[in-house]
């Protein structure tokens, strides 16, 4: 398993970064906060204490229904996760609990550090089956860390990027915002580069065994349609998930994403602030 590049902190126990007094006092504050323009102004102020209180440390903590060491300075997932949950794509998650099953398959590609698989496992049982695919090697470490300390025991992490063909990728890495890496050139010149496995979406489903997927999130920065376009050409109908959440990313995309989708059987049930929610239509 891959480790951070920065003085890592996986072989700490689970604990060891508990929130201090002042901080955990900010975390009720920004947790209970409402969903009005006051209420997110205020959590966003005291978020900001919350950040400068760390320092750069990482907390250890219960969000999504799950344990987590989160890491919120240059992550905004993991800084939304810590301190505004709430807030944290409810539209979206709020729809999957609707269409939780037995032995509920969900993959979730772009994972980050988890939160998606984690909410997914924390609600879905024993029987689910999660595949939570992450190629950024260190933030892999945290969202590896993340799930081995949760009894779920349904969570999958896989470090390789997806794509049109299998092989090495460039991945651009960026140091504001971990969560805005992507196979695609990025509009900052500060970050900087590495060299990442790639598979595609169909080769990792029939490589795990999958016969059904009852949903997936995409959420890559922009390459989404090099992942769905070939999925849906070479995949047998019978794999295509019922479910899509993916980032509404259609400036960057290279093709109509959204027209394909439509042929093939989906509509759009819901476009959210930064989401768009597909279904399959039955039969």
């Amino acid at each position: 398993m891959a480790i951070s590049e920065q003085n890592p902190v996986e072989d700490r126990p689970f604990g060891a970064f508990a929130p201090k007094a002042l901080l955990s006092r900010i975390i009720a504050r920004t947790r209970a906060a409402s969903d009005s323009f006051l209420g997110r102004k205020v959590a966003y102020a005291l978020r900001r204490i919350g950040l400068r209180a760390l320092q750069g440390t990482p907390v250890d903590i219960e969000s999504l229904g799950a344990r987590m060491r989160l890491y919120p300075d240059g992550n905004v997932c993991e800084k939304r996760v810590l301190f505004t949950p709430q807030y944290f794509d409810p539209v979206e998650r709020e729809m999957l609990l609707k269409r939780l099953r037995d032995g509920f398959t969900f993959i979730d590609i772009g994972a980050n550090i988890g939160a998606y698989s984690l909410f997914v496992a924390a609600h879905a049982g024993r029987s689910a089956r999660i595949l939570a695919v992450e190629p950024q090697p260190d933030v892999f470490a945290r969202l590896a860390f993340n799930i081995a300390q949760n009894p779920f025991g349904t969570v999958k992490a896989v470090a390789c990027a997806l794509a049109d063909k299998p092989g090495e990728l460039t991945l651009f890495i960026d140091p504001a915002n971990r969560g805005e890496s992507s196979v695609r050139i990025l509009n900052s010149s500060a970050g900087r580069s590495v060299q990442v496995p790639a598979t595609t979406l169909l080769a990792l489903v029939e490589g795990e065994g999958y016969e059904r997927i009852d949903a997936v999130k995409l959420d890559v920065e922009g390459a989404e349609d090099l992942i769905l376009e070939p999925f849906l050409r070479d995949a047998p109908a019978s794999l295509w998930p019922g479910f899509i959440v993916i980032e509404d990313s259609r400036q960057r995309w290279q093709s109509d994403l959204v027209g394909l989708l439509e042929r093939s059987g989906y509509r759009l049930v819901l476009q959210t602030r930064l989401n768009l929610l597909f279904e399959r239509n039955a039969g």
